[in-house]
């Protein structure tokens, strides 16, 4: 997400405590949250596609994926 989004958002933030916002600004607001929680979610994910588990015996395996009520995916 690029830095003037987040700035955007905190802006928004900042004037939500001082003074309230207009419906434009909250449905504005709204869309930049779910667009920012995405981008980490896509972060994460990708961190954890990258990250591997070393047994006792020094063999590297990847992370299992789970599904989303916690189950892991074959």
């Amino acid at each position: 997400m690029k830095q003037e989004r987040i700035n955007r958002i905190n802006e928004l933030a900042r004037k939500a405590k001082a003074e309230g916002l207009t419906p434009e600004e909250t449905a504005e607001r709204d869309e930049l949250r779910k667009e920012y929680i995405a981008a980490v979610r896509e972060n994460l994910r990708a961190h954890l596609d990258n990250t591997y588990i070393v047994d006792e015996k020094g063999n590297k395996r990847p992370l299992p994926r789970k599904d989303q009520k916690g189950r892991i995916e074959s």
